[in-house]
């Protein structure tokens, strides 16, 4: 895992010119990736990647029922966000599964991504 201090401008910069987040998605029943954080107790974390590929990884074992799926940065605002912040979900940037992985403040992310969101 790179250094967390780079781990969100890395990621935006990925995200920018494709305006694409991508999470996983079970095949059948559509639900979402979401599982308990590392770094904070009683929260949930959604793990994000900013590439297909490297989401794709992860559609192993517990997980093999689910697709990468793409999520525009247009729909991050008008449909995830007021759902998230209600559920107190923090964002894993480019989750590894490991404990250094970068868990950032919902709201933190979301003005991070209105600075690349293409208007």
């Amino acid at each position: 895992m790179e250094n967390n201090n780079q781990a969100l401008p890395t990621f935006l910069a990925e995200v920018k010119p494709t305006q694409l987040l991508w999470a996983l998605q079970d095949k059948k029943s559509e639900d979402w990736v979401v599982l308990d954080s590392i770094n904070y107790e009683e929260t949930e974390v959604m793990p994000l990647w900013s590439d297909q590929a490297l989401a794709a990884v992860h559609c192993t074992e517990e997980w093999e029922e689910y697709v990468p799926a793409a999520i525009t940065l247009a729909d991050w605002f008008e449909f995830w966000v007021d759902d998230l912040i209600a559920d107190g979900v923090v964002i894993g940037i480019n989750w590894l599964g490991e404990d250094n992985d970068l868990e950032i403040d919902l709201s933190e992310f979301t003005q991070s991504l209105a600075e690349i969101e293409a208007l």
